[in-house]
């Protein structure tokens, strides 16, 4: 039966899945191949990880941009305000608040997801504003409340 759940697996990454979720189901505990599913429950783990240091990134760069960027294209564009910039920053905290809500024990790793995040936040907006990087902070300049506060927008620098 193992042969015949690898195989599976290998060939059929969903009909793996319900064929495992029929076995224990069935309580047919020895038919389980333990250690591709404990693998795959690791992925899974890692994964819940990387989309939360994914947002973060997307949320702190756009974040950076508004504080060290807005007033100079707004004083170049007096019409453009950073709406494109605000909604993605709404999007991404709603998306950080949600995952958190489907997964609360992600909440402990949130400060080192955050120094994960912050130095691809930085480079990340250095490629979009063209400024120097030097104008960025070597940490991350937001705590996690302010991260997540959708009031929050920090103060635009000259």
């Amino acid at each position: 039966m193992i042969d015949q759940t690898t195989t599976i697996y290998e060939q059929d990454f969903y009909g793996w899945i319900q064929h495992n979720i029929t076995l224990l189901q069935q309580g047919r505990w020895a038919d389980i191949d333990i250690n591709i599913l404990i693998e795959e429950l690791d992925g899974m783990a890692k994964r819940d990880k990387h989309e939360l240091v994914s947002h973060l990134i997307i949320l702190i760069a756009h974040l950076l941009k508004w504080q060290f960027q807005l007033k100079q294209l707004s004083n170049y564009r007096e019409s453009w305000q950073g709406g494109s910039w605000q909604a993605t920053i709404i999007e991404q905290r709603l998306q950080i608040i949600r995952q958190l809500e489907l997964s609360p024990s992600l909440k402990p790793h949130l400060p080192e997801a955050i120094s994960k995040a912050y130095p691809a936040a930085a480079i990340l907006a250095v490629k979009e504003t063209l400024l120097p990087k030097s104008t960025f902070p070597d940490t991350c300049p937001y705590s996690l409340e302010q991260l997540l506060d959708d009031e929050f927008y920090p103060e635009q620098s000259v």
